[in-house]
């Protein structure tokens, strides 16, 4: 069993899934899922610029982030939620490391077999690479 396992969310309602799996897995004692959203910064802007703009971004988020956990099958103190802001990947990448997370799970989108390598950018396909411990994609 796992016991700290990060579900970064786009915000969409593949996470949802993504979520009851991951509360299906993680052990019994100790347990702790954390659904993840990254807001992603603008390149070369100066946060404090933007601070409204992120404001705003960050309020939807949380108010999607608690749709998501409402509309799984899974209690609200049995998942953490958490945003960050920076580069999706990276940020998801820190944090796992920060956290000693040992399992992320992620909704992936379907891949198109006659296009197989048109996924290659996207961030279940980095993390896939990348991460220094277990993911699962969730399709």
């Amino acid at each position: 069993m796992f016991r700290r396992i990060l579900v970064p969310t786009d915000l969409t309602d593949r996470t949802v899934k993504a979520l009851e799996i991951a509360s299906g897995v993680v052990a019994p004692d100790g347990r702790r899922v954390t659904l993840l959203h990254v807001i992603e910064t603008v390149a070369g802007a100066d946060f404090e610029e933007l601070s409204s703009f992120y404001g705003a971004l960050e309020k939807r988020a949380w108010a999607r982030l608690n749709e998501i956990v409402a509309g799984a099958a899974v209690t609200r103190g049995e998942v953490d939620v958490e945003v960050v802001y920076g580069r999706r990947a990276e940020e998801t990448l820190r944090f796992v490391r920060a956290n000693q997370i040992d399992l992320i799970v992620l909704a992936s989108h379907p891949i198109d077999p006659s296009q197989p390598y048109s996924g290659l950018g996207t961030m279940s396909y980095k993390l896939a690479i990348l991460a220094p411990c277990a993911v699962l994609l969730v399709k």
